[in-house]
């Protein structure tokens, strides 16, 4: 019970961007983080799997089922790829916009919610931890209440797969610990697969079951993030030195540093 990318090629024109790659079995419960420099193909590997591309040739299957046969809708409905543009640009409260990623999944969005639709954005508030803010008007709400938010209205639709791009990259300390922490959470509870693109080696490793090292449009490195992350080729793929230890905690350490020659 898995997600997986199997020899995929993609390419913009005549410039290749994704190039065989490859992520491996993905299980159910899982927290993956993606990482890789700029430019090296995360966002256009999100797109592909969510079927907002389409790959010039491979597969990417859920749970042995490969998804190329299923119409955009079925597609979203299974695997949903949340960007990193989750600025609010509507004046309308958190329950409100929750509901209405919820009345989405309904062909022609019917007018009124159903009392399941109800029920089931005031569960993801709750799981999320959004109760306090539910009537707040999304605008003026912090970063990372915003950025729950926009999380609250990808699981609210249910998704089997869960494609997350940089949701921590605008966020201070605290509440990029508190994101990744209700997301994995939220990943176990529910029983889906989740993958966060990811910049942080330091979070990747503190809150990610396995770590894919994106490097010119292929995965260099795969595996459990003491593993990965010790591996030379993410020295590599960064051109840093990567220094790794236990905190007392047994928290994993990532220290980056330029490798003076």
């Amino acid at each position: 019970m898995a997600l997986s990318v199997q020899d995929v090629h993609f390419g913009y024109g005549a410039a290749p961007v994704l190039q065989g790659l490859s992520t491996g079995e993905l299980p159910r419960g899982s927290l993956a983080a993606l990482v890789g420099p700029n430019g090296s193909g995360k966002s256009t590997l999100f797109r592909c799997a969510a079927g907002l591309l389409r790959a010039r040739s491979g597969r990417v299957s859920l749970d042995g089922n490969d998804l190329s046969g299923l119409s955009a809708r079925e597609r979203a409905r299974k695997v949903f790829y949340l960007s990193q543009d989750t600025e609010a640009r509507v004046a309308l409260s958190v329950f409100d916009i929750i509901l209405l990623a919820r009345k989405s999944l309904h062909r022609g969005f019917a007018l009124s919610a159903s009392p399941e639709d109800v029920r089931a954005v005031e569960a993801v508030i709750e799981e999320l931890g959004l109760a306090p803010f539910a009537s707040r008007d999304i605008g003026t709400l912090s970063g990372g209440q915003r950025q729950l938010a926009a999380i609250g209205q990808a699981l609210v639709r249910e998704p089997d797969a869960l494609l997350l791009d940089e949701p921590t990259s605008a966020l201070d300390v605290r509440r990029q610990l508190d994101v990744m922490a209700t997301i994995r959470a939220a990943t176990r509870r529910r029983g889906i697969v989740t993958v966060v693109a990811i910049h942080d080696l330091s979070l990747a490793a503190r809150f990610a079951d396995h770590i894919l090292v994106m490097n010119q449009g292929r995965i260099a490195q795969a595996g459990e993030p003491d593993k990965v992350l010790a591996h030379p080729a993410v020295s590599e793929t960064y051109a840093v030195g990567v220094h790794l230890e236990r905190s007392a905690r047994g928290t994993l350490l990532v220290e980056p540093y330029i490798q003076v020659h």
